[in-house]
């Protein structure tokens, strides 16, 4: 009689005594913050009081030289906050964690150490191919922070940075009305005898709602378009005012394009915004009515907006003004560096005392969303579709 094939040896077959997780210790990051090279880009990822609260834990911050000037910081702040100074660009990109604000260029990378561990955006639809495939040859972990999701489900850095853009979007408004900036010579506020403003917001987003926000702050008409009766019923909720709220009915559209003096078009899509204002529609506004296209880094949604810098932000067309800045944002360095910082701080600490990211990816389904990259491997399921890659599911990968 032959003996069983079986997978198992006698010695595995036996009962074994029960394994009991111990819990891994802190472990030290090492983190390099380094200058940032992309065009007009001027926030910084960590400001000096983030770099003394993780410094104050046992950790080492890495800043490039000048890295914090663009927002306003001086390499003194960064100094005394406990951070290490180098103007050796390769030592920043040689540490084993490194945080951006814009995703390192394909020159960056070739920097980067093998194994590397990086957080910084991932601007899908500016990337290409080559980039995901250099990630992959060094085995690089890589965290996207746009993609981190909150306790409640939100995006904290897309929702902090779109607060910028609606707030920033009404203040640049009011600047382009006035004479010094070819405009009609009109201001926000609400003076007595003289007609509000009137300002049409095209999406009920965050930055539509922000928008909103400041332009009845500063006391104008606001009406405010959107296909979805629950956001609009949410951005009245969260305004605490009754606004002039709209489906986005042609009619009704052209009408309040007609006899406004501001349009701010805050419209998102999945690949790109859906065009809302055609050229006939903007040729029957107002001579030198303002347009202000926040959806510009997704294509815009005015069939008139080109995309501007913030060196040359407008342009004319038909006689009405047009503000085309991708990165509005960028225009407020030292808001923005801010806001970023206090998304990535508590992060950090917790990667910290969960002794390393992988601990902390394990626990943390917030973090574990912005994951796209995992030693190498592609675990973006967007990502791979958008460029016909191979991905693993990271549940997989993590336990």
């Amino acid at each position: 009689m032959s003996t069983p094939i079986t997978p198992f040896t006698k010695a595995q077959l036996l009962p074994q005594e029960e394994m009991l997780e111990v819990l891994k210790s802190k472990s030290e990051l090492f983190i390099g913050i380094p200058k940032e090279t992309s065009y007009q880009e001027k926030r910084v990822c960590l400001t000096p009081d983030a770099v003394a609260a993780i410094t104050a834990h046992g950790h080492r911050v890495l800043v490039e030289s000048e890295a914090g000037l663009g927002a306003n910081f001086s390499d003194k702040d960064y100094s005394e906050a406990g951070a290490e100074i180098t103007q050796d660009t390769a030592k920043v990109f040689g540490c084993p964690m490194l945080l951006k604000v814009e995703p390192p260029s394909l020159t960056e990378l070739e920097l980067i150490n093998p194994q590397t561990i990086i957080i910084s955006a991932l601007q899908l639809k500016t990337q290409e191919k080559k980039y995901f495939e250099t990630l992959a040859a060094k085995r690089i972990t890589a965290i996207a922070f746009e993609f981190i999701r909150d306790e409640d489900g939100t995006f904290p850095a897309v929702r902090t940075l779109s607060e910028i853009a609606g707030t920033a979007s009404i203040l640049i408004a009011a600047e382009l009305l006035t004479n010094s900036k070819s405009g009609n010579g009109l201001m926000f506020g609400n003076i007595s005898g003289v007609p509000p403003i009137e300002v049409v917001i095209l999406g009920a987003g965050t930055v539509g709602e922000y928008a909103a926000r400041s332009a009845t702050g500063l006391g104008a008409n606001v009406k405010v378009f959107d296909n979805s009766i629950t956001k609009l019923r949410c951005l009245q909720t969260n305004i605490g005012k009754q606004l002039y709220t709209s489906t986005v009915q042609p009619k009704n559209l052209i009408k309040a394009l007609r006899r406004c003096d501001v349009v701010i078009g805050a419209v998102r899509g999945k690949n790109r915004s859906p065009i809302m204002v055609t050229e006939p529609m903007v040729e029957n506004m107002k001579k030198g009515a303002v347009v202000i296209d926040v959806s510009i880094d997704m294509g815009g949604c005015f069939e008139t907006s080109e995309v501007t810098n913030h060196d040359n932000p407008t342009f004319v067309k038909n006689g009405v003004i047009h503000y085309c800045v991708p990165n509005i944002p960028a225009r407020y360095s030292r808001t923005s560096s801010v806001s970023i910082s206090n998304i990535f701080t508590p992060y950090l600490l917790k990667i910290g005392e969960a002794g390393g990211l992988e601990n902390s990816l394990r626990f943390d389904r917030g973090l574990k969303n912005g994951l796209y990259f995992y030693h190498g491997v592609l675990t973006n399921k967007s990502v791979a579709d958008w460029f016909g890659l191979s991905y693993s599911d990271i549940n997989l990968l993590i336990f």
